[in-house]
Formats: C-alpha cells, structure tokens, sequence
C-alpha cells in the first residue's frame, strides 16, 4: 500500500462509481468508521486514495463474500490497520528481537481474522446441510408418490 503522499484524489462521486456502490453508501461507512476519506477540499468535499479505494472493496469484498456484520468488518479492518502498522515497523529495520515479536503479532492477528472465517464457514456448512438434507427428504417423497401412482 502506498503512502497517499504523490496519489492522485478522487472525490467521493468518482469512487462511487469506480466501487459500484452510493456515494452514500461511503459517507455511512466514515459515519460508523470504517471509512477515513484521506483529505477533505476547503469546502468540505471528500477525496480518497487509491489505498481509500482498496480499503472500500475490501469492505465491500467482507460485506459480500463472507456475509459479515459492519461490527465484524471492523475487526478485519483494524487487523489490516496493525498489520500495516507491523509491517511498516517491520520495514524500519529493527532490532532482530522485535523482529521476532512483530512475526508473531502478525501470526496472532492473521489467526484472528481465520477464526472469523472458519466460524462463517462453519455456519455456511451447517446451512448447507439443512438444504441437502431437506431436498433428500423432498427426493424421498417424490420417489415414493411416483412408485404408488406408477
């Protein structure tokens, strides 16, 4: 990810449209924050980064794939946030001991957001198995009404 510094700003109109989503939609999303526009004009319009943008796809990506909550989105995103921060830290040049300690917050954090999945997974799989196991049954009924008009 860049750093925001020499990219190009996008007023909230143009992300709208680049993301496929209202620019409503982007305002809620600073309203509750998940969403820091990375600069504001004088007259208080929004501008974004491309870095703005991936974080809203990524967003949209946790809203839409996984099915997430926006309170669940947000442990993803402040996850992402430290391990941007780790990484950066990491970039630094530390101290070989707190190279190792910044590998291991990152395996702690990865973990998390992994616990968040298998847990929807998990819940998709049950899901999924009601549905099988109620067209098994609807099969069942089937076959037999066909065997005693047959």
């Amino acid at each position: 990810m860049g750093t925001g510094v020499s990219e190009p700003l996008l007023r909230i109109g143009a992300v709208a449209e680049r993301i496929g989503v209202s620019t409503r939609t982007l305002r809620y999303y600073e309203e509750v924050g998940l969403l820091r526009p990375s600069g504001r004009s004088p007259g208080g319009a929004r501008y974004y980064t491309d870095d703005d943008l991936e974080r809203v796809k990524y967003i949209r990506r946790l809203q839409n794939l996984m099915g997430l909550d926006l309170d669940r989105i947000r442990v993803f995103l402040n996850a992402e946030d430290e391990l941007a921060r780790l990484r950066a830290e990491y970039s630094a040049g530390p101290p070989h001991q707190r190279e190792v300690e910044i590998a291991a917050e990152a395996v702690e954090l990865y973990g998390r957001m992994a616990d968040q999945v298998r847990e929807k997974v998990g819940a998709l799989e049950g899901f999924l198995a009601e549905l099988e196991d109620k067209a098994e049954r609807a099969r069942r009924v089937a076959t037999d009404r066909e065997s005693i008009s047959g």
